[in-house]
């Protein structure tokens, strides 16, 4: 039996992570250099119909097809999404298929014989949405340098290699390598979403090489304002983000909401703290950077600490995360354009950690609790060895694709210096974000 008031709550949710994709192409726009912005916003957009396309047709059922025996791999018996749309056709001719509808509580509840509650078809969406924002943060990373293409061919493959299985991983219900075998927990997507974005723009930034100039100049954000806009439409996103993956309209739901506020506004005033300690002056720029970190590192836990753990994590992630991009970055070398990997892996990475301290037993997916409420550290350890192989998995098989897709695009996955000289607004795409108009509009 559906229920039209869970049916609802997924679908707005659905909406909301939907939103998140075009608000990071204004964050990401607003933080590139003026030349570039077309760029850096039409590779998120090529991500929404990549995406979009790609998990329709194999994603969900690389992801959560099978009968959930397999550690790393769904299956491939709901290619195209058809089984949803034959349970949706055998619930309406009254003999519900389990292929066709979902409990509340997700997949593990229906197992345990929780009634069905809301459409499978809109958790297909809701995913999918997951994806499409998973994909489109690694793009952050490589702004300003990178053959439109060769992203392109890049992200198409990675959803289906890397994303899908390791969704399946955290995920995939019982039988699961890092969700079951491990017992790791990851309520929205710490491991699954942040860390294996923000370490694929990594692997690809070096792969790519620095941009020219990195390190003798300065690159500031060309659009502050659009910088606000994005992170505005990502903050309020998140609560569809984070809310969204209790899959029903409950306490835990209420909760995963608190604290991504709680989270998200504790990470803004920190690290607006420390710019003031480093550099003597609070900027808009790092306000939204903030706020974004925070709500990273509250996603593996949203549904697990208790309101105050949330802003203690939020305390937390931004001097973390400003030493990994104001300073590590320079020291290493690495040129992650954007930050996807200093806010998004590094933050992930904190706050799969912590959820490991302040884990409410009550509230945990499995028979372990965070060491701070227990004493006992093996949720801990399981969140380390989660992350750990997350980290392994992504970075291998990053590094293969990215081999593979170099090779296919003349041995280079970089534009060339006269291109990257001129910008890619034109150079790529052949407009420019601010025209100049001789007495023409």
């Amino acid at each position: 039996m559906l229920d039209s008031g869970t049916t609802g709550f997924m679908l707005v949710c659905t909406m909301l992570v939907l939103l998140m994709t075009p608000g990071l192409a204004f964050f990401y726009g607003g933080l590139s250099r003026r030349k570039n912005v077309v760029n850096t916003m039409v590779m998120v957009f090529a991500v929404l119909g990549i995406v979009g396309v790609v998990w329709v047709v194999a994603g969900w059922s690389f992801a959560y097809g099978g009968d959930g025996s397999l550690p790393f791999f769904g299956g491939i018996d709901q290619l195209g999404c058809l089984s949803a749309v034959d349970g949706l056709l055998a619930e309406a001719a009254g003999t519900p298929d389990v292929l066709g509808v979902m409990a509340a509580g997700g997949t593990e509840a229906l197992a345990e014989g929780a009634e069905a509650a809301y459409p499978a078809i809109v958790d297909i969406g809701f995913q999918l949405a997951f994806a499409m924002i998973t994909a489109a943060i690694i793009t952050g990373a490589v702004a300003g340098r990178m053959k439109f293409g060769a992203l392109c061919a890049f992200v198409a493959v990675w959803v289906l290699v890397v994303y899908a299985p390791l969704a399946h991983m955290v995920w995939g219900g019982e039988g699961s390598l890092i969700g079951s075998m491990i017992g790791a927990l990851d309520f929205a997507g710490g491991d699954v979403v942040h860390i294996s974005s923000g370490l694929t723009g990594l692997v690809l930034c070096i792969m790519v090489g620095a941009r020219k100039g990195f390190g003798a100049m300065s690159y500031r954000p060309h659009n502050v304002p659009f910088v606000v806009l994005g992170a505005t439409l990502l903050w309020f996103g998140w609560f569809g983000f984070n809310a969204g993956s209790e899959f029903a309209a409950d306490g835990v739901a209420a909760l995963a909401m608190l604290n991504t506020v709680a989270a998200s506004a504790a990470a803004l005033l920190s690290w607006l703290a420390v710019e003031r300690l480093r550099v003597g002056k609070p900027t808009l720029v790092g306000a939204a950077t903030g706020l974004v970190a925070g709500l990273v590192v509250i996603t593996p836990a949203a549904g697990f600490v208790a309101p105050w753990a949330a802003i203690v994590m939020g305390l937390v992630v931004s001097p973390v995360c400003y030493f990994a991009i104001a300073v590590a970055k320079r020291r290493i070398g690495y040129d992650d354009a954007l930050d996807a990997f200093g806010c998004h892996c590094v933050g992930g990475i904190v706050g799969g950690v912590l959820t490991g301290l302040f884990c409410v037993p009550e509230l945990s997916w499995t028979s372990h609790g965070g060491l701070l409420y227990t004493g006992d550290p093996a949720l801990l350890g399981a969140q380390v060895l989660g992350i750990v192989v997350t980290v392994a998995f992504v970075v291998v098989l990053d590094v293969v694709l990215g081999l593979a897709v170099r090779a296919c695009f003349k041995g280079s996955l970089r534009v060339t210096e006269a291109e990257e000289a001129q910008g890619l607004d034109v150079a790529a795409h052949g407009e420019s974000a601010y025209p100049a108009f001789v007495g023409l509009d």
